[in-house]
């Protein structure tokens, strides 16, 4: 196998060897606009199919890798609280089964949404669906 070295050469090195790789995912992407919960959705599924959903830890990584390059605070993701039902739910209708919520969080109340920080444990805030930030969508 051949491989850059530190220089940025390519180099020999032994295929028989086990080595650490990442894989590549492109099916989110993070879309450096500010803009308000339902006009990210709607930018979402005009451009590309729906704001993200975060089914699973590795859902939640992958998306985490996205959010660290926001110039927001956090990102909205596709998890809204519907008031009249008393339930927070996904907008491509998967049921919320994995959480990361912040502690403390969510209190339910209206006109509410789910964003993601951008930093430290990138954990999950409800947030007023008039405020404006970076979001993800996914492809």
């Amino acid at each position: 196998m051949t491989k850059f070295d530190d220089g940025g050469r390519w180099r020999n090195e032994n295929c028989d060897q086990r080595k650490p790789f990442i894989c590549y995912d492109d099916n989110v992407i993070l879309i450096k606009e500010n803009k308000t919960w339902e006009d990210a959705l709607t930018y979402c599924i005009v451009h590309h199919h729906d704001l993200v959903t975060i089914t699973n830890m590795d859902d939640q990584i992958s998306v985490q890798q996205e959010a660290q390059f926001a110039s927001t605070d956090y990102v909205w993701m596709g998890l809204h609280y519907a008031w009249s039902l008393d339930l927070w739910f996904w907008v491509s209708d998967e049921v919320v089964s994995y959480q990361n919520w912040a502690s403390g969080e969510p209190m339910d109340d209206c006109d509410m949404s789910g964003a993601m920080e951008t930093g430290g444990g990138y954990k999950w805030r409800k947030k007023r669906d008039l405020e404006k930030f970076n979001f993800i969508c996914s492809k």
